[in-house]
């Protein structure tokens, strides 16, 4: 199974999910459910994580989560490594209790977090648990339908600072809202805008994650970069280096780091580019150029100029 892109930086806010393995229930009972209400509890107090909604259902959950320490990784393996172990001693099982890696969207808070804080405060509606759909174990709507906080740990005043400045009045919008997709049979889902099956916002936040994220991440060979790469082809980044040295080896060397470094697709997608070369060989070129940059001023310079040019077409 391939890597799921983490991009992670302070005050991120992400849309998880996590399934019981195989599609089975997670939740048993309702103390299954404050065990693990508590575990969000403590990862608001251990990891400073902001915990905005959240919906347990029979075998997975939701999350509105933000993460001020840029930790989303050590606050749900922290959450889902507790649960399975309270899970598997408390129902006597023991492996794997979650379907795979848990599923994280970075989300525009701004454009987003009030649509997906109804689309998930619903999900027990269509789930047909309309009867317990504002029942604390089940879903945080209960605390956001109260004037006081009945778990201190969840956080409503972002979402409710959206409809109103007094909390009686925001209260009141919220459930209007909220109601009002009880009545929309077609509202859509905010989750089928998801670019790159990573992030959920407008083309300028996207754009904000690309220039700032996905380069840091260019190394790793995981799929969703392909799509949120946005840089030069493997022919553009062959083409630019032709002039580059008069030396055939070094001049495909350089290409090949370059096709690594910016192009943003896979390693064997480049290799296949090249031909004649696995996977692991595209890694150990750029080791070895770099290694060489930081002796060989000239070869520095040379691979500079040519990004530079690159980045500037």
């Amino acid at each position: 199974m391939a890597r799921p892109l983490r991009i992670e930086y302070p005050g991120a806010f992400y849309h998880v999910t996590a399934r019981g393995n195989e599609k089975k229930p997670i939740f048993l009972s309702d103390e299954d459910r404050k065990k693990f209400l508590s575990l969000l509890e403590s990862a608001v107090e251990r990891y400073k994580a902001i915990v905005h909604c959240y919906v347990v259902m029979d075998n997975h959950y939701h999350l509105l989560l933000e993460t001020p320490q840029a930790n989303l990784s050590a606050v749900v393996h922290y959450i889902n490594g507790n649960y399975t172990s309270y899970f598997n001693k408390k129902h006597d099982r023991c492996g794997h209790l979650f379907q795979g890696r848990y599923k994280a969207i970075l989300v525009d808070k701004d454009a987003y977090a009030v649509e997906l804080s109804r689309y998930i405060h619903l999900n027990p509606v269509r789930a047909g648990l309309g009867e317990r759909f504002t029942d604390p174990l089940i879903s945080s709507l209960f605390t956001y339908a109260q004037l006081t906080r009945s778990f201190p740990w969840l956080t409503t005043s972002f979402i409710l600072s959206y409809f109103g400045r007094i909390k009686r009045e925001q209260v009141k919008q919220y459930i209007v809202f909220v109601s009002e997709g009880l009545e929309k049979e077609l509202l859509e889902n905010p989750l089928k805008k998801v670019f790159a099956s990573t992030i959920l916002g407008d083309s300028s936040f996207i754009s904000w994650v690309r220039q700032n994220f996905v380069e840091e991440e260019a190394n790793r060979d995981i799929p969703a970069l392909g799509k949120l790469h946005v840089g030069p082809t493997i022919d553009e980044i062959k083409k630019a280096t032709e002039n580059s040295t008069s030396n055939l080896k070094e001049r495909r060397r350089i290409a090949l780091y370059l096709a690594h470094r910016l192009s943003g697709k896979s390693l064997s997608e480049i290799a296949g580019a090249f031909g004649n070369i696995g996977p692991s060989a595209v890694s150990q070129n750029s080791s070895r150029i770099r290694a060489k940059m930081s002796e060989d001023e000239s070869l520095r310079k040379t691979i500079e100029r040519i990004e530079k040019a690159l980045k500037s077409e």
